[in-house]
């Protein structure tokens, strides 16, 4: 029996590389897709010494920029016949930043990475995704979105062009644009062997070492959130079993938390002209965007 193959975004540390090695662990190939190079071998290493029979792979690919995201695919379709699992766990979100920030193709970094990435490399790898017997697509969302019950999708202006810039407002703007989409993209599918499936991450311990920009009060603050806040490898759990588990084979369209139990995303990103506007939004950026 083939092994099923999964992809998943920003793998290099924290829930990404912990459902890695989750995932392979369990005897499907996993690729781990990393903007970082470096860091990309260390998890390679760290999950092949872990795990010394799994099959997992390195691809660099920043999903920021679109020249990267159309070549890591363009690349992975003349490899693979078929995808059967897209994680998109990566994403940017640096509470240290305090100015708005630009791609190399000049997109707000935060709105291209966490939003637009995750649609185009979907878009992309979506004919791979049908050749699987169940391929599955799984973003990630963000259960803060719960203290920011006023965050909508900005359709003016999602770049902060001519707004005061917020890192926070932009992130949190990006995962509730990531609901929509999924919801979008599981109607689009319809009853198909493909199915699109939203996970929303709850507290999680971070490595401080990795922002070492931080002031001192924020790594209080996060020192006390970790005395309750779930490990990595505990919110990984979930990743991998929406991922294999066979009993969501036919679940779409559905916004599950930690513990892969159904919950609600507020009725803004329910609505389905609200849906439609921000893809209608979202397509103003990725021409090749089907189904709209």
């Amino acid at each position: 029996m083939e092994k099923k193959i999964c992809i998943i975004t920003g793998a290099n540390a924290g829930i990404g590389r912990q459902a890695a090695e989750q995932i392979a662990g369990k005897g499907c190939h996993v690729i781990l897709a990393c903007r970082n190079g470096k860091r990309g071998e260390d998890a390679l290493r760290e999950i092949r010494e872990s795990v010394p029979d799994a099959s997992v792979e390195l691809w660099v690919v920043d999903l920021g920029l679109r020249k990267s995201i159309i070549n890591f695919a363009e690349e992975f379709s003349r490899e693979h016949e078929r995808l059967d699992v897209l994680i998109h766990n990566a994403a940017v979100f640096n509470v240290t930043q305090k100015k708005r920030e630009l791609t190399k193709e000049g997109i707000e970094t935060i709105w291209a990475t966490n939003h637009l990435g995750p649609v185009l490399l979907t878009e992309l790898l979506l004919k791979k995704l049908e050749k699987s017997d169940n391929g599955r697509v799984i973003t990630v969302s963000s259960k803060g979105l719960l203290a920011k019950p006023l965050i909508r999708v900005d359709l003016a202006d999602p770049e902060f062009k001519s707004k005061k810039y917020s890192v926070v407002n932009a992130y949190y703007q990006s995962k509730i644009a990531q609901i929509m989409y999924t919801y979008w993209l599981a109607d689009r599918l319809g009853d198909g062997n493909v199915t699109a499936n939203c996970i929303r991450v709850t507290a999680v311990k971070i490595d401080i070492s990795r922002h070492p920009d931080l002031s001192e009060f924020m790594k209080r603050v996060y020192a006390i959130k970790a005395r309750k806040a779930l490990s990595p490898e505990n919110m990984a759990k979930a990743y991998a079993e929406l991922a294999l588990s066979s009993k969501f084979k036919r679940i779409r369209g559905m916004y599950f938390d930690e513990n892969c139990l159904e919950v609600d995303s507020r009725k803004y990103c329910r609505d389905r002209e609200n849906i439609q506007r921000v893809m209608e939004l979202t397509r103003s950026y990725i021409p090749e965007l089907g189904g709209i």
